[in-house]
Order: C-alpha cells, then sequence, then structure tokens
C-alpha cells in the first residue's frame, strides 16, 4: 500500500521540532548543526528574529488577497530588487521551479512580439532548474527525464565546460542561453568568470538573451549579492528563490525592460506568488542581507570555512579529494560514497547536503557564528574520521 504521503523521497531517519540559529533541534532532543540550511534556503538561520517579526506582523494584518488587488510589500520588495539589480522589472512567485517556467516564457515570447520564429534554448548538462516541464526539459538528464516524455521541446543540452561544442550549437535561431553560475545540484562547479564573460558575448554576437539560474548561488551565498557579480557581466533575465525568502516560500524572476517586453497583462500570473506574508518576510530578508557590511562577513566567513575544510581534505586523503565552489556555497568532491560521508555526518549531528558529482554540499546560515564554524570543522572532522 502506497504511504499517505507520495515517497519521492528517501529521507534520512530525523525530525527536527525546532531551530536557533544555525542548529537544529530533534525530536529526541539532539542538536545538529546544519550545514545545510534547507538547501542554502535559510540564509539567516532558524527562528531569526527579525524574519519572525516581521511574518508575525504581517500574519496579523493580512495573508492572502491575490494579484488582482496592489500588494504594498511587493512593490517595496520589487524597489528593492531593481535598485540592486541590473533588472528593471521583477515578478515574484512561490519558488525556484515557478521562475524557471516565467523565464522560458519570457525568453520565447520576447522572439515572438518581434516576430522571430525563435524559440531553442541552450541548456548545460550537470544542470538543475527544477522539477516543472520546463525545468526537466532544461536540465535534460536521464535521471530528471526518464518516464516523464515527451518532453518540452526546444531544449539543446552542450556538455558543460565545452567551449567549442557552445561555439558550434550557437547560432541566429537560438533564443537564449540558461546557466547557474555555480552548478548546485551538480556538484558545486564554478563556471569562471572568463566563461561567463564569454558567454555574454556569445549571446550578444547573435542576439540571444542570456539568462542566469540563481536560485541557488544568489542572494549573498558567494559574499557577493549575486554570484554574476564577480564577473562583471549581467544576464537578460535571472531566475531567484531559496535565500530570498530565509525560509519562506517565495521566488521571482528579474528582468531588464527589454527582456520582459513581451510579459504584458494576462500573459503570466500566479495565484499565492507575491502575497503579503512572502513579500513581509523578502523585504526583511533584503534589508539585512543586501548591505555591504552583510556581504563583506560572508566573505570572511567563508575564508574560514574553506580554509578548515582545505584541512580536512589533507587530514583525510581518503575521505575527500578537494574543496570547490565560492563564498559559503562550498563542496567537497569525495572519494568514498558522498551518502557515506553525509551518513557518517549523521552520527557526528552534523548535517550536510549530497550533489551530483560525488560532492558534498556545504550551505551554511550567511550568519553563521565563527564558533560554530570551528564546531562544524570538528563535527566533519569526527564524521571523516569514522570511515
Amino acid at each position: 500500500m502506497i504511504p499517505s504521503i507520495l515517497p519521492t523521497y528517501n529521507r534520512a531517519p530525523m525530525s527536527f521540532v525546532a531551530g536557533e540559529g544555525s542548529w537544529l533541534i530533534e525530536e529526541d532532543g539532539r542538536r545538529f548543526l546544519d550545514l545545510g540550511a534547507g538547501i542554502a534556503v535559510n540564509v539567516l538561520g532558524h527562528a531569526n528574529a527579525d524574519l519572525v517579526a516581521a511574518l508575525t506582523e504581517q500574519a496579523g494584518k493580512l495573508w492572502h488577497t491575490s494579484n488582482l488587488y496592489g500588494i504594498p510589500g511587493q512593490q517595496e520588495l520589487a524597489d528593492r530588487l531593481v535598485e540592486a539589480t541590473f533588472a528593471d522589472t521583477a515578478f515574484f512567485t512561490n519558488s525556484g521551479t515557478e521562475a524557471c517556467e516565467l523565464a522560458v516564457k519570457m525568453a520565447r515570447k520576447y522572439w515572438s512580439e518581434k516576430g522571430e520564429d525563435r524559440f531553442e534554448i541552450i541548456a548545460f548538462t550537470g544542470s538543475f532548474h527544477g522539477r516543472s516541464a520546463a525545468g526537466i526539459a532544461a536540465a535534460g538528464s536521464e535521471k530528471m527525464t526518464h518516464g516523464f516524455g515527451p518532453l518540452l521541446p526546444g531544449f539543446t543540452h552542450v556538455p558543460f565546460g565545452d567551449h567549442e561544442a557552445l561555439k558550434a550549437a550557437m547560432s541566429d535561431k537560438i533564443a537564449a542561453v540558461i546557466v547557474e553560475p555555480i552548478q548546485g545540484e551538480g556538484g558545486i562547479i564554478p563556471v569562471p568568470d572568463q566563461c561567463l564573460k564569454g558567454l555574454r558575448d556569445a549571446c550578444d554576437e547573435v542576439g540571444a538573451l542570456l539568462i542566469f539560474d540563481e536560485v541557488q548561488c544568489g542572494v549573498g551565498r558567494t559574499g557577493k549579492l549575486f554570484a554574476h557579480e564577480w564577473s562583471g557581466i549581467t544576464p537578460d533575465i535571472m531566475m531567484v528563490a531559496k535565500g530570498i525568502g530565509g525560509g519562506f516560500p517565495l521566488g521571482a524572476v528579474l528582468a531588464t525592460e527589454s527582456a520582459a517586453v513581451g510579459m504584458t497583462a494576462g500573459t503570466h500570473g500566479s495565484t499565492y506568488g507575491g502575497n503579503p506574508l512572502a513579500m513581509a518576510v523578502g523585504n526583511a530578508v533584503m534589508k539585512i542581507v543586501a548591505t555591504d557590511d552583510f556581504l563583506a562577513e560572508v566573505s570572511r566567513k567563508s575564508g574560514a570555512l574553506r580554509q578548515g575544510l582545505e584541512g580536512l581534505v589533507a587530514n583525510h586523503p581518503d575521505v575527500f579529494e578537494s574543496v570547490r565552489g565560492s563564498g559559503l556555497m562550498l563542496g567537497l568532491k569525495c572519494k568514498v560514497s558522498n551518502t557515506d560521508v553525509v551518513s557518517a555526518g549523521y552520527e557526528a549531528q552534523v548535517l550536510t547536503v549530497p550533489a551530483a558529482d560525488n560532492a558534498v554540499r556545504i550551505l551554511p546560515p550567511l550568519n553563521i557564528s565563527d564558533d560554530d564554524t570551528s564546531e562544524a570543522i570538528r563535527r566533519l572532522d569526527q564524521a571523516a574520521a569514522s570511515l
């Protein structure tokens, strides 16, 4: 008999009932140091006082009205995001998956408005863009797409890092290119800055739009508000989610005025997207994260964490191969099975997240304390020593 919860997850044998900062408390009272942050979501940790206050205050006023009416918090958050980024406009969703759907629609509508038959979108192997029809078609992997055909057409997949294959695929028939500046699910694999610059140039040469998926690597995770800022170039469309809500379901698509030209009244919508509760939390997150002082602290903390992880690799050469990533989006490439490393972490009461390419993701809250960083390395060392 099928269980009452659809069995699409192999869940770890823990159930958490409370959280405090970088810590989660299990039903039996054990305290786990959380280096997953809900998969890069809880950027300010668990039960952050500012986010709790923002949500509680809004909950006492108004939860939902729908987008048939103006939502003041939406305008406030859109203005914040536009001021802080390349974008001229924003649309709010409930998730990164929904953001992907709109990004694909927006890119194709752009060319439709121009009267051009351009709909093909280039994506890269190893990518992850959500689990909707557009998301799995963009990823293209057998793991993501098996059994779900026929797939949404119009995606060309290029091997990640293969410059010649990308050059061969680019043409004046390409509508857009979609890429994660740092592949998250793919194993914490950054796209080098020079490659992002080259990708921008390649798109400009044929007039294609450039879509950045910053669902996992955005919102302060790398020490910049968005990861692409390190490269000095900008996209035309960007997907945002996870960290922007600090734990509350919230996503967004940011775009230039030109890229969004086709998205007029009636072309897209969302019942819950941009609801007052989400907007209250999103604004509270941005007030804290989108500041120079906070981002400088992320960079400082990331240096200490990376140094500690490099020490783990040196001390456990039979377990770990290397450290990669940027800021507080780091990965340990493993020599043993990454699932064994994650499981050993459970015994040491430290939480990490597995990824492809036999990597373990280290995605702590961006405000993790120095003491918790030191404790994280100690517990990871304990976990590695048990393997």
